[in-house]
């Protein structure tokens, strides 16, 4: 029996994850659990405490680049996140991996193609498509954003919200009120920050950020 949310913006896709999880678990009384966007993402989560598997696809309401994905896996390490996504290319598959992904199901998969991969996470393995497998030519720059990626994910929590907010231009002032702390703790975690990513100042941090946070960091 097991206890999955499906995250998706289409409700076909959902359907056809619902389908491929009957197949991977057939027989199973299992509750399938599903959210169309970030906050109904949280909302269940929030609920379902024993989740054993979220299955998040990149794209949707709420979740710019890798946020939504870096988000769950912050509050909730526990919980495997298998990220299924129209994108194939290994570069974005290796970094979902290093942002803490237990796996990458691309969309093109079949229905019983799909089945596999969610049994093999729920087995507690980690599922990559063949072609990432295969494909070891990771060249200079890539190599240079999943490093940043690896120190991103360092982060805790509430670095990551300063963060996020730093992004967003927000002053010290404004990110204080918004977290309800005091100024000086806001500083404590910019430099917390800027040290865990290995950069001199609040601009290189932001661009650090919209590496991975865009709508531009994971292609179409």
């Amino acid at each position: 029996m097991a206890k999955v949310l499906v995250a998706d913006d289409h409700p076909l896709f959902r359907e056809a994850l619902r389908v491929a999880l009957g197949d991977a678990c057939e027989g199973e009384d299992n509750t399938i659990l599903e959210a169309q966007d970030l906050d109904g993402i949280k909302s269940v989560v929030a609920d379902h405490e024993d989740l054993d598997l979220i299955l998040l696809d990149l794209k949707m309401p709420g979740v710019t680049g890798f946020s939504g994905l870096v988000d769950l896996r912050q509050s909730h390490p526990e919980m495997p996140v298998v990220v299924v996504s129209a994108t194939e290319e290994p570069k974005t598959i290796r970094e979902a991996v290093t942002f803490g992904a237990a796996g990458f199901i691309p969309k093109s998969l079949g229905r019983h193609e799909i089945a596999k991969a969610i049994q093999a996470v729920l087995d507690g393995e980690i599922f990559l498509p063949e072609s990432v497998r295969e494909d070891e030519d990771v060249d200079d720059d890539e190599r240079q954003r999943l490093e940043v990626a690896k120190r991103m994910s360092t982060l805790t929590p509430q670095q990551m919200r300063v963060l996020t907010l730093i992004a967003e231009g927000k002053p010290n002032k404004i990110i204080a009120y918004e977290l309800d702390v005091a100024e000086t703790t806001v500083k404590a975690h910019i430099t917390a920050i800027l040290r865990k990513l290995k950069v001199h100042s609040r601009t290189q941090a932001v661009l650090a950020a919209q590496t991975h946070f865009s709508k531009e960091s994971i292609p179409t």
